[in-house]
């Protein structure tokens, strides 16, 4: 078949061109991404299971109510029985490293486009590309810019993971109540005040949605990433398609689900709206008490 535009060939030309011209750029951002990585890993895995659990369990139920903290609890149950705790913090770890860095970037860029529509124009097709380019196809370019291991499942999830937080980070800015920030700038505010004391928590709850999607795009694609070696439950579930060991992907696959949905339940929380739950509420002794 002919081609007149030859878009994969530039694509590779320009991959070969970076690589031998990043003059050492790449080794230093790989090494990075491998120390966080690697410190976040070690720190998982030489914290006490308990206190890892008690950490889950105690947020659990501070942040959702007693019900959730007893799901929690079953949930390490289930996770610890299974015999996959070495792997599941191994695969939290590779979430935090990619959701910091995801964060990092993003956070920033999403405030940037909310106070330039020129810059928003030009962001925007950029995270419509990220969003909707097949996940498995951006680890093609991490494994040949950084070889096999943490660091390309790291970078490959961050570029799937980011958009969400930047796009939710925009629109909550864009939507705090004009009047608030007016009336902040009548009473002598900075724009950096502004920011900082207006628009930021007017825009929390949308921010906070912003980065629970993030997380639970970084949990899927870290899953993915074992494909390059990334490890985790993902080597499990890829390790279970190999064999067709119905047994193994059910109870990695099981692992998986417990941990998505304890980050889900947790993280979306914080950026609810309403007034704080009294401790009878979160042990069910009231009901919660409505918003005016």
């Amino acid at each position: 078949m002919d081609e007149f535009l030859p878009l994969g060939e530039w694509v590779d030309a320009a991959l070969n061109l970076l690589i031998e011209n990043d003059a050492g750029t790449l080794a230093r951002l790989g090494a990075t991404v491998e120390a966080l990585t690697e410190s976040v890993e070690s720190l998982l895995l030489a914290a006490p299971r308990w206190l890892v659990a008690f950490a889950f369990i105690a947020t659990g139920f501070w942040r959702v109510g007693w019900k959730f903290a007893l799901f929690c609890v079953a949930c390490f149950v289930v996770i610890i029985g299974t015999g996959f705790w070495p792997q599941t913090m191994v695969t939290l770890a590779l979430i935090t490293a990619a959701t910091l860095i995801s964060l990092l970037i993003g956070l920033p860029l999403g405030l940037w486009m909310s106070k330039s529509d020129r810059v928003a124009a030009i962001v925007r097709p950029i995270l419509d590309f990220m969003q909707t380019m097949p996940a498995f196809v951006y680890l093609i370019p991490a494994a040949m810019l950084f070889g096999l291991g943490r660091v390309p499942g790291v970078l490959a999830t961050v570029i799937f993971a980011m958009p969400p937080v930047v796009r939710l980070t925009n629109l909550g800015i864009r939507q705090v109540n004009k009047e608030q920030v007016e009336a902040g700038v009548t009473f002598g505010c900075t724009p950096i005040q502004v920011l900082i004391k207006v628009q930021i928590p007017g825009a929390l709850p949308s921010i906070m949605a912003g980065v629970n999607q993030t997380i639970m795009m970084a949990l899927s694609m870290v899953i993915i990433a074992s494909m390059v070696g990334a490890g985790g439950l993902g080597n499990d579930v890829l390790a279970s398609i190999q064999r067709l060991d119905i047994g193994l992907g059910f109870e990695s696959g099981l692992a998986v689900v417990l941990l998505a949905i304890m980050l889900d339940r947790i993280t979306e929380t914080f950026g609810a709206q309403g007034p704080r739950r009294t401790w009878r509420e979160r042990f069910g002794l009231s009901a919660p008490a409505k918003p005016d």
